[in-house]
């Protein structure tokens, strides 16, 4: 539509549609209905995805549009326009919204979207969409995310009401899921992210891998000039301060003798113990943390 002006638009597609018809779509009736109402720009999207289609069908012999049901209006609004402009067969197919368990749609408007493309969402985060999905969507996405079959789900779901504190059917899920869009290597290290933010060893985890845990815990820039990067040492009780762990070093000083301090994911029992060089991890992070599961990354800026 970019090249055509917007009297062009309406002499050439407006006039192809009634205001009745496009008041009967249903998604236009419900919005009608709703408190909230409609504006003039959702009201005639109805025409500009028609126009859209309608060139598809015509420069690039493009017969089938596919959507959510909720664009079902707007995919026949472009059938008809085809078939009134050009005589032309075209065709709509749509599939149900996948929602969640309180009705609100997946997708970008609604914030928080997960993409198959890794370079928007990383393996590790569209595992953790969906080790995290609601008890009562679980079922429905393993049938319909997975190719499991029906007694595997079933088993799923009667281990889940057993015990719903080991989420088996939710690690089934994004286990699955994670596979088939970016294979067995990349589950591999999405579920050893994953097990070093519940403490496991960090060993071999390789850059990438770490870099997903970074970006899920809070971290705290050291500038790259330091004083302990350049040769010298961090106090660990200071360290703990200036990542948030500890309101002072006194309470710092405590918490490790209470074993309650890793360094890297290793218990550190010696208060005197200082950060240096050596517990650079690729060169740039620290991993600290106190208690079960609460994280703070030194990070070299």
């Amino acid at each position: 539509t970019a090249p055509i002006s917007f009297l062009d638009f309406l002499r050439d597609v407006g006039k192809h549609f009634s205001l009745g018809s496009m008041i009967a779509k249903d998604s236009v009736k419900n919005r009608l209905s709703s408190e909230a109402g409609i504006s003039f720009t959702e009201f005639s999207y109805q025409l500009l995805q028609a126009n859209d289609f309608c060139h598809l069908r015509q420069d690039l012999n493009c017969e089938l549009q596919i959507g959510g049901t909720e664009q079902w209006g707007n995919i026949t609004a472009g059938t008809d326009l085809i078939r009134k402009k050009t005589g032309l067969s075209a065709w709509g197919l749509t599939f149900p919204l996948i929602t969640k368990a309180d009705g609100i749609k997946f997708g970008k408007t609604e914030g928080g979207a997960v993409w198959l493309n890794p370079e928007k969402t990383s393996p590790y985060k569209f595992y953790q969409f969906f080790v995290n999905t609601e008890d009562a969507k679980v079922g429905e996405y393993l049938r319909k995310f997975t190719f499991l079959s029906r007694a595997e789900i079933e088993a799923l779901e009667a281990k889940h009401a057993a015990n719903p504190g080991a989420r088996e059917a939710h690690k089934a899920l994004a286990t699955e899921i994670t596979r088939t869009v970016h294979g067995q290597g990349a589950l591999d290290a999405a579920l050893k992210a994953s097990a070093i933010v519940f403490g496991a060893e960090i060993g071999d985890t390789s850059e990438a891998t770490f870099g997903d845990v970074v970006g899920e815990v809070p971290t705290i820039g050291v500038p790259a000039h330091a004083d302990w990067l350049a040769g010298k040492t961090l106090p660990l009780t200071e360290a703990l301060v200036l990542a948030q762990l500890a309101p002072s070093k006194g309470q710092a000083r405590k918490d490790i003798e209470g074993g309650g301090v890793y360094v890297n994911n290793i218990k550190v029992a010696d208060f005197a113990r200082a950060l240096g060089q050596a517990d650079l991890l690729f060169g740039k992070f620290v991993l600290l943390r106190k208690g079960k599961r609460t994280y703070s990354v030194l990070s070299i800026v």
